[in-house]
């Protein structure tokens, strides 16, 4: 029998086909981030234009990630239902839009009304470029190319902090939102320029379809013979297969994974400007241009936290570099909370900052990996929608204890969910380096 549309994929060299989709999944993933953290950096503007307490402003950012749990549980369904491209084109518009008219709120009501909707955008397109690009890349290289995906994130959160440095201390924070509208640009490049999910296509009994995709990208020669899934039956997606017995343990700690990685990111990142902008003794007292100067340095951090662990993937394996990294991020946390001293609480920033986006980028590549394709787009919406539930604690409860308890009890927290997620992964995991998704998911 002639082989099939996955052996082609997986047995196919790498071409300038694999760097557009990777360079395209990047930029989706680094202007969603973009949007994602804009918020944090206007946050302390905006407590002195309305005048908000801590508690109040951590409110409003968690209206957002409420949001994102909504987007990234029904866009997983929906990249299962109409296809990964659909969902992509959809979440980048409802992101996009909602997140550039936050420049007109008037209150916190009305912003956080937007954030909500905007969030589900956000929540929703977030899982989309890993799992797309994941059905694309032979197993070998896989984990290179969904970290670099993952990796984008950090040019997004620049950018969120780039434009705010740049545009609030002349323009204030409304025009700041404005920026939000930039990644529509990418919506005519992937209605025209990206094909669907081969795998998604053949899956569906679309298979002639995806053989012409990959005659035309040159995978395949012209005249070969290939056999193709053309059975014309709709393959049901159910939400009950991720507590199967086979993939329950998979479901849980990929929930772990993400509501702690998500719970300590923002929780930490969402938080530094305003903490180095708040007068003593909550905060370190900067101005606002000031701290997002030293936060911007802080999150440049980050570029080598993400490169080393994605260069490690298929080098070294999946857990081990999940267990290393959130460990580590787990010591850092604790040792920040035990300091008052200025340079101390910077250096230990740093080394939180390069772990625990290190760790993401392991997450990233390791979430779609778990799930056969039926169901990918579902498993990793939903493993991400806990992640938000986890979000929308985060920006409430972070300046909780700060103001109640301290940093240290706000930082002593987020190193025993680093700890505690680093176990989950030595009890729990499985390593899925050099295998086929077909492999790890029999």
């Amino acid at each position: 029998m002639s082989p099939g549309i996955i052996s082609y994929l997986e047995e196919a060299s790498l071409s300038r086909f694999h760097y557009w989709l990777l360079l395209v999944g990047s930029l989706i993933y680094c202007f969603t981030a973009m949007d994602v953290m804009l918020i944090g950096a206007a946050l302390p503007a905006l407590i002195a234009d309305w005048g908000l307490d801590l508690v109040t402003a951590g409110i409003l950012a968690s209206a957002g990630y409420l949001g994102m749990f909504v987007g990234a549980l029904s866009c997983g369904f929906l990249a299962d239902f109409v296809g990964r491209k659909r969902t992509i084109i959809i979440t980048v518009v409802l992101m996009s839009v909602l997140t550039g008219l936050c420049s007109i709120a008037w209150d916190v009501l009305s912003m956080s009304i937007l954030r909500f909707f905007a969030g589900i955008g956000l929540g929703g397109a977030l899982p989309q470029p890993g799992v797309y690009v994941s059905e694309y890349v032979p197993a070998k290289q896989r984990g290179r190319f969904i970290g670099i995906v993952e990796t984008s994130w950090v040019y997004g959160a620049l950018l969120a902090i780039l434009f705010p440095f740049v545009l609030l201390p002349t323009y204030g924070w409304r025009l700041t939102f404005l920026v939000a509208f930039i990644p529509l640009i990418l919506v005519p490049i992937v209605a025209y320029r990206v094909p669907e999910s081969l795998r998604y296509l053949e899956l569906k009994g679309r298979g002639k379809e995806a053989l012409a995709l990959l005659k035309e990208q040159g995978i395949i020669s012209a005249g070969e013979k290939v056999v193709v899934g053309e059975t014309g039956r709709p393959v049901k997606t159910s939400w009950k297969e991720l507590w199967s017995s086979f993939y329950r343990n998979r479901t849980v700690l990929l929930w772990i994974l993400w509501a702690v990685l998500v719970y300590t990111y923002h929780g930490i990142f969402l938080w530094l400007p305003s903490i180095y902008a708040q007068a003593p003794p909550v905060g370190m007292g900067f101005t606002i241009v000031r701290s997002l100067y030293w936060v911007l340095i802080i999150t440049l951090v980050q570029v080598p936290g993400y490169y080393s662990a994605t260069f490690l993937l298929d080098r070294v394996g999946r857990k081990p570099v999940l267990i290393a990294y959130l460990f580590i991020a787990g010591v850092a946390s604790y040792m920040l909370g035990l300091t008052t001293d200025m340079n101390l609480i910077f250096a230990w920033s740093c080394v939180i900052s390069f772990f625990n986006l290190g760790a993401w980028a392991a997450l990233y590549t390791y979430t779609p990996e778990l799930y056969p394709t039926r169901m990918r787009g579902t498993g990793a919406g939903t493993a991400a929608s806990i992640g938000r539930v986890a979000g929308v604690a985060a920006p409430y409860l972070t300046p909780f204890l700060w103001v109640t308890s301290g940093l240290a009890a706000a930082f002593l927290v987020f190193a025993l969910a680093h700890v505690a997620a680093a176990l989950g992964v030595v009890l729990l995991g499985i390593e899925t380096r050099g295998k086929t998704l077909e492999e790890i998911s029999k």
